[in-house]
């Protein structure tokens, strides 16, 4: 199984767990959710179609297991976790055109007022290309900057 398949599940929330838990916490969600979908642990009421539901989760539980519970492979799926989230795109509170921005010829960027009294600032590099996420320098406002073709 190759690490970007890997990071396709939420190995966490198939253990019923955290990036907190500790190697014995993640060990307990384990042997409990095991011991619970295990096939030889069904009883004889259960349907083909809960068995094999039943099933696939305990190939989901197990395959979290050999993820989480060694350290090597559990430090790189957390760090392609926070990857992922690092790669998400910010919030954007406004569209801007680049139009509708002033050119400050001193400080040699482009500005626009943010609603708390503070500036939206992006240099003639950044606007080069079509699109651009701008912070605000004093809240966590952020705009999306368009510039016009």
């Amino acid at each position: 199984m190759t690490s970007e398949r890997r990071c396709q599940k939420d190995w966490y929330s198939i253990l019923e767990s955290s990036p907190s838990d500790g190697l014995q916490e993640l060990k307990q969600k384990y042997q409990r959710l095991a011991l619970m979908y295990h096939p030889d642990k069904q009883g004889p009421d259960v349907t083909v179609t809960e068995a094999e539901e039943h099933l696939h989760r305990f190939i989901e539980v197990d395959q979290a297991w050999k993820v989480l519970g060694n350290q090597e492979t559990k430090r790189a799926y957390d760090l392609q976790l926070r990857a992922s989230e690092l790669n998400q795109s910010w919030p954007v509170d406004a569209r801007v055109c680049l139009d509708d921005m002033t050119w400050d010829d001193d400080n040699k960027v482009y500005t626009y007022g943010c609603r708390c009294g503070g500036e939206f600032s992006i240099g003639r590099e950044e606007a080069e290309g079509e699109e651009a996420i701008v912070c605000c320098d004093t809240c966590s406002l952020s705009i999306e900057v368009k510039t016009t073709t």
